[in-house]
């Protein structure tokens, strides 16, 4: 069997065990377009992983990830791992933790709520479960458990 090889970055950030499938998700979540044109961009579908079954690995370089984009990426990818290169090795390891309030992350699905009046409200959920993912906007009550189509 051939192996697929990556080839290490130098500074940066990878996020692993990501969910099957979900890795173009995770790169519309960290903005790809907004990346240094000289920064190396791997993504990884579908790899074996012990853990998941399969799994996406998405790497890149001269980046690393705002609270908010990591908020982002546990609603769609709760089981990922975020690890911080410098120089070639890995300084930080850490599980994607939802926290117990997302702000800024998620539109509001309701068009009548305050949020989406053009107030100058930022959108505010509340986690209202964790397995599978439920929020609840603060403002509204509305429960949201599709994140997808209402990234902000």
């Amino acid at each position: 069997m051939r192996e697929l090889k990556i080839t290490p970055i130098k500074n940066g950030t990878v996020i692993d065990h990501i969910g099957n499938g979900l890795a173009l998700e995770v790169l519309r979540i960290i903005g790809i377009r907004e990346l240094d044109k000289d920064s190396t961009v791997s993504v990884a579908l579908h790899v074996r992983s012990q853990k998941l079954g399969w799994k996406d690995i998405v790497k890149v370089e001269n980046m690393e990830l705002s609270p908010r984009k990591v908020n982002a990426i546990a609603l769609i990818a709760p089981t990922a791992t975020i690890s911080i290169i410098r120089d070639f090795k890995v300084r930080e390891k850490r599980a994607v933790d939802l926290p117990d309030r997302i702000v800024g992350v998620v539109r509001c699905p309701n068009p009548n709520c305050i949020t989406n009046q053009h107030e100058p409200v930022e959108s505010e959920f509340e986690v209202a479960r964790r397995r599978p993912v439920v929020l609840r906007c603060s403002y509204c009550d509305r429960l949201v458990d599709e994140f997808l189509t209402h990234l902000a």
